[in-house]
C-alpha cells in the first residue's frame, strides 16, 4: 500500500470485519518498506516496547521466560519472538498478516521460531496452552473489539500467567500525530472512540486504529478475568533523537507516548 492510493484520512465507524481486513492488506503491502525504515531501531532479534526504545531486557516485564512457552501477539517480522528465543523461551509468533511473517523469515532464514497467520481474536491454541503473552505494539490498536480480544488472550494463557503488551498512550489521540509543535495542541475530544480510517479510491478502509481510554483498556483486561499490576509510561530518553512518525523527542520529553500494560491470570 503507497500513500499515494489513500486518498482520505477521516473518523469514522469500522467493524471488525472491515478493520481486520484493511489492516491485513495494508500490513501485508507495508512489510518490506517498515523493515527498510525501522528495521535498524527494531533490530533482528530485539525486544523493544516502543519508539521510546525500552528494551525488555532492561525492563523485565515478562519475568524470566527461560523454559516457559511464550506468546507473541501481532508479532509483526518476529523480532521480540526471536529475542525470546534467545533467552531460553518457548516463542510462537502469531500475526495477521503474513506479508509480516514472511518478513520475519526472510530476515533470518534458520529462524525455529514457529510463526503463524491468525486473527488475534481467534487464536488457533489451545486453552491454557500458554505461560506468558505479550505484544509490542501489535494488534491491540488495530481491533475493533479489544475486549474480546483480551477474552482470547486469556483463554490460552495458564491460570497464573502473565500478559504485557504496550500500545499508544491514549492521551495521545487528543493531539493531532504530528512530531512538532503543531502535535502538542489538543484538538481531538480524549473520550472521543471513533475509529481513525484511512480510506482509498473506491471508499473503502485501506487501514484502521482503534482507541480506547485508560479506564477502557483497564476494564477489558479486568473483564477477562486478569489482575493488573502495573501501568508503565516510557520516558523519553536523553540521547534518542529519532522521530517514528508522531513520536519525537519534542513530544516525548512532554507527553507520554506509549503505555505498557501488565497482568497476569489469577491462580485457581
Amino acid at each position: 500500500m503507497t500513500e499515494e492510493s489513500v486518498t482520505e484520512a477521516m473518523r469514522r465507524d469500522a467493524d471488525s470485519h472491515e478493520s481486520a481486513s484493511a489492516n491485513r492488506s495494508w500490513w501485508d503491502a507495508e512489510a518490506a518498506d517498515y523493515y527498510a525504515e525501522h528495521g535498524s531501531f527494531l533490530g533482528d532479534g530485539r525486544f523493544v516496547w516502543g519508539p521510546e526504545g525500552l528494551d525488555e531486557a532492561d525492563a523485565g516485564l515478562l519475568g524470566d521466560v527461560r523454559g516457559r512457552r511464550v506468546l507473541e501477539v501481532g508479532a509483526g517480522a518476529g523480532q521480540c519472538s526471536r529475542w525470546l528465543a534467545a533467552q531460553g523461551a518457548q516463542p510462537v509468533a502469531v500475526d495477521l498478516s503474513i506479508g509480516m511473517l514472511r518478513q520475519g523469515v526472510q530476515i533470518d532464514p534458520g529462524t525455529a521460531v514457529p510463526m503463524i497467520q491468525a486473527d488475534a481474536c481467534a487464536l488457533p491454541l489451545a486453552d491454557a496452552s500458554v505461560d506468558v503473552a505479550c505484544s509490542a505494539y501489535g494488534a491491540v490498536p488495530f481491533v475493533a473489539d479489544a475486549a474480546a480480544l483480551m477474552r482470547e488472550v486469556a483463554r490460552v494463557l495458564r491460570p497464573g500467567g502473565r500478559w504485557v503488551f504496550s500500545t499508544t498512550h491514549p492521551v495521545r489521540w487528543a493531539l493531532p500525530d504530528d512530531p512538532g509543535e503543531a502535535g502538542l495542541v489538543v484538538r481531538n475530544s480524549y473520550f472521543d472512540r471513533t475509529p481513525y480510517v484511512e480510506e482509498g479510491e473506491d471508499g473503502r478502509a485501506v487501514y484502521v486504529e482503534h482507541h480506547r481510554t485508560l479506564g477502557d483498556r483497564v476494564r477489558d483486561l479486568v473483564g477477562a478475568g486478569f489482575v493488573l499490576d502495573d501501568v508503565v509510561e516510557p520516558e523519553w530518553p536523553q540521547g534518542h533523537e529519532q522521530v517514528w512518525g508522531g513520536w519525537s523527542p519534542l513530544r516525548g520529553r512532554l507527553v507520554p507516548g506509549t503505555t505498557i500494560f501488565v497482568s497476569h491470570l489469577p491462580t485457581r
